[in-house]
C-alpha cells in the first residue's frame, strides 16, 4: 500500500510539471528563444535518465528526471 501511495504522489508531482512549464515559458520568453537548442537537449536527457531510473527501479531518479523533461518540454511548447 505504501508503494501505491508513493507512486500516486509521484504522478501528482509529474502532473504539476505542465502548469509549471507553461508558467516558466510565459515569464522567460527571451531565454527560451536564445536557448531553445539547450532546452531540447535537456528534455531528451531528462527522458533518457528517467527511463534509466525506471529500469533500475530508482523512483527518485525516475520522477525527478521525468519532471525535468516535462517542465522543459512544456516550456518549449508554449508559443
Amino acid at each position: 500500500m505504501q508503494e501505491v501511495f508513493k507512486l500516486l504522489i509521484g504522478v501528482g508531482v509529474l502532473a504539476g510539471g505542465f502548469p509549471i512549464g507553461m508558467f516558466l515559458a510565459k515569464k522567460t520568453k527571451e531565454e527560451l528563444r536564445q536557448g531553445k537548442k539547450w532546452f531540447r537537449i535537456l528534455a531528451i536527457i531528462g527522458l533518457a535518465v528517467g527511463v534509466l531510473g525506471l529500469l533500475i527501479k530508482d523512483d527518485a531518479l525516475m520522477f525527478s528526471s521525468f519532471f525535468t523533461a516535462i517542465v522543459t518540454s512544456a516550456s518549449l511548447k508554449k508559443k
